[in-house]
Formats: C-alpha cells, sequence, structure tokens
C-alpha cells in the first residue's frame, strides 16, 4: 500500500519530423528619417543639508525595516524547523516502543 509505483514510459508510435519553415526574404525600402527633437533642460536638482538628511534617514529606515523582517521571517523557519525535528523524534520514540 506505501510503496510507490513507479509508472511506465509511453513508447513513441511513429517518427518524429520536425515541420518545415520556410523563410521568405524582405526587402528593406529606406525612407525619411524622422527628426528628433532635443529634450527641453529639466531643472537642477539640488541637495540642501536638511533633503541630504532627510535622503539619508529614510534609506537607514527602510534597511533597517527590511532587516527585522528578513531576521524574523529567519526565525520563523528556525522555529519550524525545530518544532517539526521535535515532532518527529517523538512519533519515532512513540513507534519504536510498539
Amino acid at each position: 500500500m506505501f510503496r510507490p509505483k513507479v509508472p511506465t514510459m509511453p513508447q513513441p508510435t511513429g517518427p518524429a519530423v520536425p515541420p518545415a519553415v520556410v523563410v521568405e526574404p524582405t526587402t528593406i525600402t529606406p525612407g525619411t528619417p524622422a527628426p528628433i527633437a532635443p529634450a527641453p533642460p529639466g531643472p537642477a536638482t539640488r541637495f540642501t543639508p536638511g533633503s541630504a538628511l532627510a535622503l539619508v534617514g529614510g534609506g537607514t529606515a527602510v534597511v533597517l525595516v527590511v532587516g527585522a523582517v528578513l531576521v524574523s521571517m529567519l526565525l520563523a523557519v528556525a522555529l519550524t524547523a525545530t518544532s517539526v525535528a521535535v515532532c518527529a523524534v517523538v512519533v519515532r520514540s512513540v513507534l519504536t516502543r510498539r
């Protein structure tokens, strides 16, 4: 009942022939290139000491939050693995006593 049954591999019924691919040549007709308009210059970005400090603080907060999430996920995996191992030891000891 608990023994796995390996399925048998089906045999091919006929020869495998790839479909024929027909490549037709295309012609390229040169046209007039469209003029490219230059992009208007945007405003220069300037960092003040306050905005630089806010940027550093925001980056630090993001790193701390992501780190806390990753550590909590690692802790959850470790606790789950430990509980599964303890359950396996208990089940093994119950089965060997019978």
